[in-house]
């Protein structure tokens, strides 16, 4: 048999050219339904949701065990048509349901997703009938933590090590590094000075790496996620020298933000500054780095506005879907 809905949708109207909510921010939009005849509807509703989840198996032995945690954020529904509540007979044709929510003004983390875990905000709209499996349309936004900044985000940071090399670079290698603070914005540039005296007997090259560390939190285990966001290399220094070297290591407008107050994922950002030695390692150092959601009105903040219509709408599903699809 022919299903009666021909389209079921939900859409919503970004307030800003980025596209990016808030914590308070108003959030409105539509639901629309579109019938091929006349149909019975036992409810039709819209949700504000916003959750954390984390998900994945480990093998021990011939057991599998799924790792799984949520953190549910808020909520927040509102009826269009109730159960058992007046004339639940909807006309053939189009009908559009507008809503407006508002975002709760508690502080909550940033959107985000990898590979093991995931912070979503949506609008889902939920259509049910009686003898049918209920009908589901949602429309993901995006959210960014603006809150207060620590002042400790300002402090520099400083690391000093020195290497003794043994067979066949030997020799003592020093290393003064800094950086001017902790707290970065998402295209700003890490300004890194490092004082190298090279007294081993190979040369040794200054290299960079900004990467991310995510875990993920669930009955009492971490699952680590790591990518690299870039890597950089200097002028080779000779032995016997002792060079400054100053290099900016800008990081990615589009690189995602550090998230440090959800309890089952943090999302943080480190910079390795190392020496790489012929035939061995050299010293290494690892500087914390907070990322920063971007100056608001800055370019790169115009270069991801979303270039669509006014209304973003998203799938029309009919049981469910995937947990992380």
């Amino acid at each position: 048999m022919a299903s009666k809905v021909k389209n079921f949708s939900v859409a919503y109207t970004p307030i800003n050219q980025s596209n990016i909510f808030t914590r308070g921010d108003v959030i409105s939009g539509q639901v629309t339904l579109e019938l091929a005849k006349e149909s019975k509807i036992e409810s039709l509703c819209v949700k504000l949701k916003g959750k954390a989840e984390v998900k994945w198996k480990e093998v021990y032995g011939r057991t599998v065990v799924t790792y799984y945690s949520k953190d549910k954020y808020f909520s927040i529904k509102q009826f269009f048509i109730q159960e058992n509540q007046g004339n639940n007979i909807v006309g053939k044709g189009s009908h559009v349901y507008p809503f407006t929510f508002q975002i709760p003004t508690e502080e909550f983390p940033s959107s985000f997703r990898g590979k093991f875990g995931k912070i979503v905000y949506r609008v889902e709209a939920n259509l049910s009938r009686s003898m049918r499996k209920d009908s589901k349309a949602k429309a993901e936004f995006l959210v960014i933590n603006k809150g207060n900044r620590d002042p400790k985000l300002m402090s520099p940071q400083q690391s000093m090590v020195n290497a003794k090399r043994k067979g066949f670079s030997s020799g003592v290698i020093t290393m003064d590094v800094n950086i001017p603070k902790t707290g970065f914005y998402q295209g700003e540039g890490i300004n890194v000075v490092a004082y190298v005296h090279n007294k081993s007997s190979r040369d040794v090259t200054p290299k960079y790496c900004l990467y991310m560390k995510c875990s993920n939190f669930a009955k009492k285990k971490r699952k680590i996620e790591k990518r690299t966001v870039l890597k950089e290399e200097g002028e080779v220094i000779p032995p016997s020298a002792g060079v400054t070297v100053t290099k900016t290591i800008n990081i990615p407008p589009m690189t995602g933000m550090s998230i440090l107050n959800c309890n089952i994922i943090t999302v943080e950002y480190k910079l390795k500054f190392y020496l790489d030695v012929k035939f061995g390692g050299g010293p290494e150092f690892k500087f914390n780095i907070v990322v920063l959601p971007g100056i608001e009105g800055s370019e790169e903040e115009k270069t991801s506005a979303n270039n669509g219509s006014d209304m973003l709408p998203v799938s029309f599903m009919s049981g469910g879907g995937s947990l992380f699809a």
